[in-house]
């Protein structure tokens, strides 16, 4: 579920969130750690141990894929008795503005956090500022809470600002408050925050190995009865590793088991075959095997999602049953939303390739369909990327990226547009180069500017699109080719080519009185720069109003009212 940080569905008893709103929509089941149930093994004295060192400020978690690392880290948020902040990465996250945004969002459930850091947040060009994790983080200082903050999966962030952040905000969290990393690598921090003696605690492969009592646990769950010597093996075969046990024990017993153990690594971290061994889903039936290969296109899985992308009715009903025999892994109860295991998924989606390969763009835009018509379209591009639809990223793109800047979250715009660059696409797209163009103007980057607003230029003489005069006029006066008359001509035109109504038309009015002012034309400068500011002020509180939607651009949802590129 898509939610504004105070938006969310509130069940009884739960903090309704803060009063404030990012500029875009948080997924709710990233600030949630999984549901840890019956179904789970416990993790007892490892859980124990990390209750048993509250003078840790940093806890690191880190080992190879499939060693239970969040569950760990969750079986031990529920056991606290303290307040627990928690964030799951994705790569999405690696743009400083979505990250912290998610940690204020997360802090906030625990005690309010500063308004003006919510300000920061929500404001256009956010990330254009230096200043933004400094102020950020001095923003904690209001906090007296303690608190513990998980964040899970660091290894998707690779965005050296997002490290630093995460860096800085382990220096300035209360006292007594601690910051829990789960990583397949030991992160790179710097020395004030990782070499305090006594205040970092490490677990790493070999203690989240699990032992005779924890594996026998696991197979139980399973439904797999094997002899004492039986399991001995298979520890000896995996040295424990808890997803090797896992994917042993699903759907198959007696001979079929040991040869799906024989099939795994010995403690590595991945599976030995480069094709899934077809001993560890054996016994499962034609139709389960075309629901998981299927569904493994999708990050989050729920009963209407996945009736989209399979095309057909009930699997809300499949979900629950292949919950039940721990194929899924729950991320929203309330809301009975699944993840598969990671390394599960990989052995699923590498079959999908194997059995029907000419499927998986098709599932991939049937996913983005449903995404985009359930108001999240900025998902959707991810699908459609995935499905190499180029034509119709590029209309997602062209309504969502301005928006995204607007609001700060300039790494997100910046990725979205490189896809195109990375693929040698940017020419056929002339729309989206000139939006590139026009966001590294305004960010201050004239030879990027350049590179991108010729680019548009040869896709436009290719195949010339009129209803992009406008948007190439107002890219000019970014540009400032011809002179201060240039801007000001150009600014006409662009003006004269926008919508009444259009959010650009104030932009244009104000490179407009700009190129008098720059002139010493003062007198005419002044009336033309005070419209621009009455035509913004109705735009800027419609943009306070809307959650999520910030001054600058409107997605697809609300209609015709996008950036004229």
């Amino acid at each position: 579920m898509a939610a504004g940080v105070g938006g969310h569905d509130s069940g009884p008893g739960e903090d309704p969130g803060p009063d404030w709103v990012p500029s875009f929509e948080l997924l709710e089941s990233k600030l949630h750690p999984p549901w840890t149930g019956q179904d789970t093994v416990a993790r007892t004295a490892l859980v124990d141990r990390l209750l048993a060192a509250p003078a840790a400020r940093l806890v690191c978690v880190v080992a190879p894929p499939g060693y239970g690392k969040t569950t760990l880290l969750a079986q031990w948020a529920e056991r606290r008795s303290g307040a627990v902040a928690w964030v799951s990465l994705d790569r999405r996250d690696n743009d400083p503005t979505v990250l912290l945004t998610y940690l204020a969002a997360a802090l906030d459930r625990v005690e309010p956090i500063d308004p003006q850091i919510a300000r920061v947040l929500a404001s256009p060009g956010a990330a254009a500022s230096a200043t933004l994790v400094p102020r950020f983080v001095a923003g904690l200082a209001s906090m007296t809470r303690p608190v513990t903050v998980v964040l899970d999966n660091l290894e998707l962030l690779v965005n050296q600002e997002c490290l630093d952040a995460v860096a800085e905000v382990a220096l300035r969290l209360p006292t007594r408050s601690q910051l829990a990393l789960a990583s397949r690598a030991r992160p790179s921090l710097p020395e004030a925050v990782s070499q305090p003696r006594g205040q970092l605690l490490e677990i790493g492969a070999e203690e989240l190995a699990m032992d005779e009592l924890e594996a026998r646990a696991l197979l139980e769950l399973a439904g797999v009865r094997l002899s004492d010597a039986e399991v001995t093996e298979l520890i000896d075969r995996t040295e424990g590793w808890p997803v090797g046990l896992y994917l042993a024990s699903v759907g198959t017993a007696g001979e079929e088991q040991r040869a799906a153990t024989a099939a795994l690594s010995a403690g590595n971290g991945h599976p030995v075959a480069a094709q899934p061994p077809a001993a560890l889903l054996a016994r499962l039936s034609e139709p389960t095997m075309a629901f998981l290969t299927r569904t493994a296109v999708l990050d989050r899985l729920s009963g209407p999602l996945c009736d989209a992308v399979l095309q057909v009715s009930g699997s809300e009903r499949v979900l629950e049953s292949l919950a039940g025999s721990n194929l899924l892994i729950s991320v929203d109860r309330r809301d009975q939303r699944y993840r598969y295991h990671q390394l599960l998924r990989e052995l699923l989606l590498a079959e999908l390739e194997r059995r029907e390969p000419e499927l998986v763009p098709e599932l991939h835009r049937r996913a983005a369909a449903f995404l985009e018509g359930d108001g999240l379209p900025e998902l959707a591009v991810d699908h459609l990327q995935a499905a190499g639809d180029a034509g119709e990223v590029a209309r997602l793109v062209a309504a969502l990226a301005f928006p995204a800047y607007a609001g700060g979250r300039v790494e997100t715009a910046r990725r979205w547009l490189r896809w195109f660059e990375d693929r040698g696409l940017v020419e056929r797209y002339p729309r989206v180069a000139v939006l590139g163009a026009q966001m590294e103007a305004l960010l201050g980057n004239p030879s990027n500017a350049e590179r991108w607003a010729a680019a548009a230029e040869r896709g436009q003489a290719a195949a010339p699109d009129r209803t992009l005069d406008a948007s190439v006029a107002l890219l000019r006066t970014f540009l400032c080719h011809d002179g201060m008359a240039g801007v000001r001509a150009d600014a006409d035109a662009a003006r004269a080519g926008l919508a009444p109504d259009s959010p650009w038309v104030a932009t244009a009015l104000l490179m407009e009185g700009i190129g008098h002012l720059l002139d010493g034309e003062a007198e005419l400068a002044e009336p033309i720069l005070q419209r621009a500011g009455e035509v913004a002020d109705p735009l800027h509180e419609q943009g306070r109003a809307r959650p999520g939607q910030p001054v600058g651009g409107h997605g697809p949802a609300h209609g015709g009212d996008r950036p004229p590129a």
